[in-house]
């Protein structure tokens, strides 16, 4: 087996799972999930058949991923984020056939107890804070809080935020990522590495 499972989780026959992954205690993958190489699936971890979750994703303890929702690589999934697929459940209505795609793109991270409504896009290396309401789009490095979430600023591909000054005319100029001092530029109000 090319990735590890601890003996207490279950990897149903059909479930992808690529090189070096490691799927902890009290996990369940689906039949016919796709998951990438060196990845990490923290402990009671639900992944359903219809998830594609890409190379070095982090998803930590107690997510349920359920059919419809792609992760791209360099994801990170906080404690207890929680990710739907349908916009009116009712008990008493079956509704599979009206499940909503959820895309998280590269490198973004969902914060803790954070809540992610179904059919929006989060963008590359996007910041969603730790109790955060996802209810539509989010940008490209934007970083998000509250309920619902409303950007708050900017972070870098490394998690830094990202200042970026005004200069006399009022127009941001070049932030830098405090962690790295890669530059970032405001271009028609989206965030570019330089």
């Amino acid at each position: 087996m090319p990735y590890y499972k601890n003996e207490s989780a279950i990897v149903d026959k059909g479930a992808i799972v690529g090189k070096d992954t490691k799927i902890w205690h009290w996990s369940h993958i689906c039949s016919g999930a796709k998951i990438g190489v060196n990845c990490s699936i923290g402990q009671n971890v639900y992944v359903a058949s219809l998830v594609s979750i890409g190379d070095g994703v982090k998803i930590q303890n107690n997510v349920s991923i359920y059919d419809g929702v792609t992760l791209q690589d360099n994801v990170f999934c906080g404690p207890s984020v929680v990710f739907t697929n349908v916009i009116n459940p009712r008990s008493r209505v079956s509704r599979k056939d009206e499940f909503r795609s959820t895309l998280i793109k590269e490198g973004a991270s969902l914060g803790a107890n954070s809540t992610i409504i179904c059919g929006i896009v989060v963008g590359k290396y996007a910041f969603i804070g730790a109790g955060s309401l996802v209810t539509k789009d989010i940008r490209d490095y934007a970083l998000m809080v509250g309920s619902p979430a409303i950007q708050v600023g900017w972070m870098s591909e490394d998690g830094g935020k990202i200042d970026l000054p005004l200069d006399s005319k009022g127009e941001h100029i070049i932030g830098k990522c405090p962690l790295t001092g890669d530059k970032y530029r405001l271009i028609d109000n989206k965030l570019c590495k330089k």
